[in-house]
């Protein structure tokens, strides 16, 4: 688990100096770590993981055993199956992740079915930031594919649109639309756009626009040559094929420079995404 300096904004609620401790039968109890609790409260930036350390009391003669569970918050437990000898305290140290206000509660449950619980409450506060970045756009067969990153702190619905222009004018054109997908923050989809009538034969810019709630915004785009090799066969074939390569470059002269670079946008994609964390710089 990480250290708690890794932590990025945790405040315990002392509602009272003193706390009755959640009790199974007079033989064991769970209680807040450090005493003077009667429940957690953890606040931090959406997506931060937050810490603490619940304790199971054994006050009696025998050795108990417990398993703790989480209901309504995700809970990770440095051990979720506890033994606690006779007049012994066990600290189990959790961590559970900011991901909007909640309300849940620790759960333990013993041998005999006895269960004593402490709740929990979880607030999700820090700046709110929503960007993104449209990333290595490429055509490949059938569909153009692109990476979308989540660069703020929200979890992000994007909606898309496409347009490419060939020699003689647009050849594709895709109103935005939302994507079916939830980008949470830090993370990286990699996505794809079907596009099963492309040009046989033309010179093509893509764009790949994408825009989410909050003003998230980016634009990223990628040139293609379509030439149709594989209509052609035998030496006359790749003098045609040739010809028309370099017909499609001079319309590409006479069309005028292209345009090049990024803008900020948003966006997400039809096929099953992969996906992948990665740190993005914002600041929570």
């Amino acid at each position: 688990m990480p250290t708690a300096a890794r932590v990025l904004l945790v405040s315990l609620l002392l509602v009272m100096t003193a706390a009755p401790a959640a009790s199974a039968a007079d033989g064991w109890s769970l209680v807040p770590s450090g005493g003077g609790r009667p429940s957690f409260y953890a606040e931090g930036a959406p997506g931060a993981v937050l810490q603490d350390t619940v304790s199971v009391v054994n006050r009696s003669g025998q050795v108990v055993t417990v398993r703790l569970s989480g209901t309504g918050v995700p809970v990770a437990f440095a051990a979720d199956r506890v033994r606690v000898p006779a007049r012994t305290r066990a600290d189990v140290p959790f961590a559970v992740r900011a991901r909007g206000d909640r309300s849940g509660e620790i759960v333990a449950r013993d041998q005999d079915g006895r269960r004593a619980v402490v709740p929990v409450r979880l607030r999700a506060g820090g700046p709110v930031l929503s960007a993104l970045t449209v990333e290595h756009v490429a055509v490949r067969g059938g569909r153009i594919t692109y990476d979308l990153v989540n660069r703020g702190t929200t979890v992000l619905v994007p909606s898309l649109a496409v347009h490419a222009d060939g020699v003689f004018g647009p050849v594709l054109d895709r109103a935005p639309r939302a994507l079916p997908v939830h980008l949470r923050p830090g993370q990286r989809l990699r996505l794809a756009e079907p596009w099963s009538d492309r040009p046989a034969l033309d010179s093509v810019d893509v764009r790949l626009t994408v825009t989410a709630a909050g003003g998230a915004h980016d634009s990223a785009g990628v040139s293609v040559r379509f030439v149709p090799w594989g209509a052609v066969t035998g030496v006359a074939g790749a003098v045609v094929a040739g010809g028309a390569l370099l017909l499609v470059r001079g319309l590409r002269g006479l069309r005028g420079p292209r345009r090049r670079g990024r803008r900020t946008g948003d966006g997400e994609s039809l096929e099953s995404p992969r996906t992948e964390a990665e740190l993005t710089g914002a600041v929570t």
